[in-house]
């Protein structure tokens, strides 16, 4: 039966080839979020019966699989399905890894990665092969009268727009993303700053007050401090 290119309402399907559940499972849930569909596998055997139905815009393979190696289900896949975008995903990072890999594919990703990173990734790969109309276009993140648009990182509070540095974009997005919680400033390093194990340092505490000093004139105060907890929105 010949495979049937589908996706998302305006958007586009990835295919997630990764035998570990929680990679698989974060990296679905942000690219859901960014608009795609998603087909998850977590071997060779599940990857080839979903492509069977389903041809997929863009494949994102981890290359160590328990049935086999990623590199080679690529290069099966361009075969079958020529306009199909393919991305690896491994932590193998030596360069001939790496020069080997692109002979199947369009971009490789190595491991530890951030999210939004590898979602980005896959969007300029398809905007190489595929109409820019048929992107997906991410909603923007609202929380009370503040909205962050992902698609040109700009924000806005009311009627007034709020000009951010890129660190502070990062910083803000990822307070309203788990808003309702309170974020501990060890998974703030972590995740704005990459910070792998993170030590003693004021930055946090330094961006919250730039944040602050930038939305407190466009209304209430919007960033909460818990002292020895972390932080979160009003």
């Amino acid at each position: 039966m010949n495979a049937q290119r589908t996706g998302a309402a305006g958007g586009a399907t990835v295919l997630v080839l990764e035998d570990e559940p929680g990679i698989a499972d974060v990296l679905s849930i942000a690219l859901r979020h960014h608009g795609f569909a998603v087909m998850a596998a977590g071997s060779l055997r599940q990857a080839r019966q979903l492509t069977e139905r389903t041809r997929p815009d863009a494949a994102l393979l981890d290359v160590m699989l328990p049935d086999g190696d990623g590199r080679t289900f690529g290069g099966e896949l361009r075969a079958r399905c020529p306009e199909t975008a393919v991305l690896f995903l491994t932590a193998r990072d030596a360069s001939a890894e790496i020069v080997g890999a692109l002979r199947y594919g369009d971009d490789y990703i190595t491991k530890p990665f951030n999210v939004d990173e590898v979602v980005a990734r896959i969007g300029a790969v398809l905007r190489r092969t595929r109409p820019a109309d048929l992107l997906p276009v991410p909603p923007p993140l609202r929380y009370r009268d503040l909205e962050l648009d992902e698609t040109t990182y700009t924000v806005r509070r009311g009627d007034r727009t709020v000009r951010l540095t890129p660190t502070e974009y990062a910083l803000l997005r990822f307070l309203v993303r788990n808003a309702g919680r309170v974020v501990p400033k060890e998974q703030l390093l972590r995740h704005v700053w990459q910070y792998e194990h993170p030590a003693e340092s004021t930055v946090v505490e330094t961006y919250i007050s730039y944040l602050r000093r930038k939305l407190a004139p466009l209304g209430p105060p919007l960033i909460t401090t818990r002292r020895g907890l972390g932080y979160g929105l009003a």
